[in-house]
């Protein structure tokens, strides 16, 4: 592992100052996966700031029913906050099914949002990849993508998101607050994760040197009915090959609002909005469930190793809203 150095930051305003004008500083969190990346040298930060024991680890209500989550909230207090159970079972579900709990204890809410692809040849020094070296190729397209992108991706690359996190807080409209030497800033959660495109290296759209605070959710109607359901090919922890968070609010037989996120799908949390416009207004019913879900794969373009994801996916949609439309047990 290359050397570097080591400093905890004093204060919010403190640790951006340590990050100014040092591309090759990193903020270090729980450091699940920074740390695993420093070792296989995808990462080689000079400076490490750590950002743990700032004060941003509460779990406070907001005045309009939904809840301001700081960003070194553990995944593990995260799950287990009877107000997040309580108003937005989906996210504890997500964060339930997303790691094991050694990690989860670990683990830190804008750690998670920041993480980087699981895709094997992003994570191998010895191979190509866009994300890593910008030009140098995308072997996944003509060699290992059984659990790649099927929604948009590019000819650049076709890596998915890791979060399971990110995919509930998607669903639910979530805001990512930040500091900068410049002062604060805010953006919608599907704003912040770029698209793919020609620069697969440019994840994010926070500012250089940002600090992620807090994610704020607000109170959205059928958030406390919400469902998580992932799909993975062992029951142990393993990442995602298949995701879904939705909520339903449903009213004399018909929807009023849906909201619908998906995972391991695309280079970020997917919010599912051709599917939400299909199910709005329409009858809770499994032919408006399939519908919506085939109106959302419509886009999908799988390559020929993960052609399987789209009908697992449309499977996988029209189960979680049938439970949800048949009130099934929280």
């Amino acid at each position: 592992m290359k050397e570097f150095d080591y400093r905890r930051a004093p204060d919010v305003t403190g640790a951006v100052g340590l990050l100014a004008g040092r591309p090759d500083a990193r903020f270090l969190g729980g450091g699940t996966n920074l740390v695993d990346l420093m070792k296989s040298g995808v990462e080689r930060p000079a400076l490490l700031v750590d950002v743990r024991e700032l004060p941003l680890d509460r779990i406070e209500p907001t005045a309009d029913g939904g809840l301001r989550i700081g960003a070194t909230v553990t995944n593990s207090d995260l799950a287990a906050h009877p107000e997040v159970r309580r108003r937005f079972p989906a996210l504890s579900q997500a964060v339930l099914a997303g790691a094991s709990g050694q990690l989860r204890n670990m683990a830190t809410v804008g750690g998670n949002l920041l993480q980087r692809t699981r895709c094997g040849y992003f994570t191998d020094v010895s191979s190509p990849c866009n994300r890593r070296v910008p030009g140098s190729g995308c072997p996944a397209i003509d060699g290992e993508h059984h659990n790649h992108a099927i929604l948009g991706a590019s000819g650049r690359c076709v890596a998915v998101h890791p979060s399971d996190m990110g995919v509930a807080l998607t669903a639910f409209d979530a805001r990512v607050a930040y500091e900068t030497l410049d002062g604060p800033g805010e953006m919608p959660l599907t704003d912040l994760y770029l698209p793919v495109g020609d620069t697969p290296h440019r994840e994010t759209a926070l500012p250089p040197g940002a600090l992620i605070t807090h994610v704020t959710l607000s109170a959205a109607p059928g958030a406390p009915g919400s469902r998580y359901r992932k799909v993975r090919e062992r029951a142990s922890y393993a990442f995602a090959i298949g995701s879904v968070a939705a909520a339903l609010d449903i009213g004399d037989g018909h929807v009023r609002e849906a909201r619908l996120a998906l995972g391991a799908v695309a280079s970020h949390p997917w919010r599912a909005r051709a599917a939400e416009a299909v199910l709005t207004g329409a009858p809770a019913v499994g032919a408006t469930f399939a519908a919506a879900a085939d109106a959302e794969l419509a886009a999908a373009r799988p390559l020929p190793e993960n052609g399987y994801k789209v009908p697992l996916m449309r499977d996988l949609i029209v189960s979680v809203l049938t439970e949800l439309a048949e009130g099934g047990a929280r």
